[in-house]
């Protein structure tokens, strides 16, 4: 039974996170063996161990579950439909053969519990950047035959980030079949993680954030939004920051490309902060806080900011209710749990 009162509109939490067995099986495999070389993996699925914690083993629980405890949840805490999307590092730990077989199987599984539970769950197929041409040829697949309703990629695939040219056939494809594209937190790169990980800081108290952030950035600056104008992107906690930092952003990358001080910042046909209100919605994953979700809303633009609740590392009731709360319009709140993910998404309408 639910603990939530009901609402005026469908609540849809657009980015809860989910992982197969077999692949779960995989990672625990690479915690036993040390076998990639990816300090931030270790700290991100290090913590199931030999002996896990009680958290940890109802994560694993929770994680790998698609029907029984999952919609016992979401009844409890009023989620009417949850967007699934394949947990991070995916499937971008491995090599591209493996990684490409993994991703197909793993949307096969997603499609097939669509199929069954059509109005609580809809999903995001997963993709190999290793291999960028066979992503593409999977994201056609996944949006035409699965019929998902887009793409996640969790950030940076060991080590190496979107804005490289070789990755671009993953935009087109997004591009030509009109489907965002999601890029969900990893912990830091190997490049970059080291700083983190000493003060527990690699995760999503902060390093997720940050790598996150960088990656989009990066991204906005190399001209991808240039070559790929049409592109939507999805990014979750509030935008990872960058919301906040937009004014800054332009008044410093304009000084830069002016005194043509990197070879890599040149002009773009947009500053970055009209690239993002223009390119990328924001889900408030992990941000129940009504101040920063309210500055998105102002920054963004109230078409712009959708709901997600983050299940299965975050599920707290009094989130929900926080999130019902919100000083919006009775037709803007209705636009942040439902509309706006049934519009961006192409989700089914349904009454609430």
């Amino acid at each position: 039974m639910s603990t939530i009162p009901p609402a005026p509109y469908r609540r849809i939490a657009a980015e809860e996170g989910w992982c197969t067995p077999e692949l779960m099986r995989m990672y625990e495999r690479i915690v036993e063996t040390r076998s990639i070389n990816d300090p931030g993996f270790y700290s991100l699925w290090g913590f199931f161990g030999t002996s896990p914690s009680e958290r940890a083993r109802t994560l694993k629980d929770r994680i790998q579950d698609l029907e029984g405890r999952r919609l016992r949840d979401m009844d409890e805490h009023g989620i009417d439909m949850q967007l699934l999307m394949l947990t991070a590092p995916g499937v971008q730990v491995f090599d591209a053969a493996t990684g490409t077989a993994l991703a197909a199987s793993t949307n096969d599984h997603m499609a097939d519990t669509i199929r069954r539970h059509p109005t609580r769950f809809d999903g995001l197929a997963a993709v190999a950047p290793q291999d960028p041409q066979a992503a593409a040829k999977e994201i056609e697949r996944a949006v035409n035959q699965l019929k998902l309703k887009g793409v996640v990629i969790n950030s940076h695939t060991q080590g190496e980030y979107l804005d490289d040219t070789k990755f671009w056939d993953i935009f087109a494809a997004c591009e030509a079949l009109d489907v965002p594209l999601y890029i969900h937190p990893n912990t830091p790169s190997p490049q970059m993680v080291e700083p983190f990980l000493s003060r527990g800081l690699g995760e999503a108290i902060y390093g997720f954030a940050c790598e996150t952030g960088l990656h989009v950035l990066r991204m906005i600056v190399a001209g991808v939004f240039d070559r790929f104008p049409k592109l939507r992107l999805v990014l979750g906690h509030c935008g990872e920051g960058l919301p906040y930092w937009l004014y800054r952003i332009d008044f410093m990358h304009g000084g830069i490309v002016r005194a043509n001080r990197c070879e890599g910042a040149k002009p773009l046909q947009r500053t970055p902060g009209e690239v993002f209100r223009q390119n990328v919605w924001v889900t408030n994953s992990g941000m129940c806080w009504a101040p920063p979700v309210m500055y998105c809303h102002q920054v963004l633009g109230a078409d712009r900011v959708l709901y997600a609740m983050d299940y299965p590392y975050q599920v707290v009731a009094d989130e929900v209710r926080a999130m019902d709360a919100l000083p919006l319009s009775d037709e803007h709140k209705k636009m942040f749990f439902q509309t706006n993910a049934e519009r961006l998404f192409r989700l089914a309408p349904q009454s609430a």
